[in-house]
């Protein structure tokens, strides 16, 4: 059994690969399930054993981006600034800068939205990014929040950062565009604390 679990778990990675490969080169509507069969070196019918379609493959790489990209940004080390929303503008800066690399952004940026849907997208962008986004709105509005302000204040913030990643990915200087973009949020925070 545990062999089984092992092969499984190996081709699932190998189709995993293959596919992110073939999405972020080529794009989701220009990538067949036999192109990810053959990339990943198993029959078509292993890939559909493990995925019931090219957009559930498609799914879990998003998600699976966007974990990567949390993992990578919760370990960098923090640049030491005092004021919170100084803190939360770099660390959006951080993540309009990742979010843009080649790699990431075709998957998550320009197909992600479109092929999962924006409510799933959006889920998924939330559970990785949700919670941060809170305890940073928590400390920018001062005292003792209200809970409600909090996630009314979050949602605005999230729903303009993932405006900013959309530009960043089409635009012709996506690392001067997310800077802009950082210094602008930086400039809107700065009224939350009053």
């Amino acid at each position: 059994m545990v062999k089984q679990a092992e092969r499984s778990a190996e081709t699932i990675a190998a189709i995993e690969a293959a596919a992110r490969k073939l999405f972020a080169g080529r794009g989701f509507a220009e990538t067949s399930i036999d192109d990810i069969a053959a990339r990943a070196g198993v029959a078509k019918g292993a890939v559909y054993h493990h995925f019931a379609s090219k957009e559930a493959i498609f799914a879990r790489l998003v998600d699976a981006v966007q974990a990567e990209l949390a993992a990578e940004l919760a370990g960098a080390p923090p640049r030491r600034v005092a004021d919170p929303a100084d803190a939360f503008a770099d660390a959006v800066l951080r993540y309009l800068l990742a979010a843009s690399e080649p790699e990431r952004k075709r998957i998550l940026l320009i197909d992600g939205p479109a092929v999962i849907g924006w409510q799933a997208w959006r889920e998924i962008d939330a559970k990785y990014f949700g919670a941060g986004t809170r305890i940073a709105v928590a400390a920018l509005l001062g005292a003792d929040p209200a809970a409600r302000a909090v996630e009314a204040v979050s949602h605005l913030v999230l729903g303009a950062v993932m405006e900013a990643a959309l530009v960043c990915a089409s635009a012709d200087d996506a690392r001067r565009s997310a800077r802009d973009f950082s210094a602008a949020l930086r400039r809107m925070l700065a009224g939350l604390g009053g």
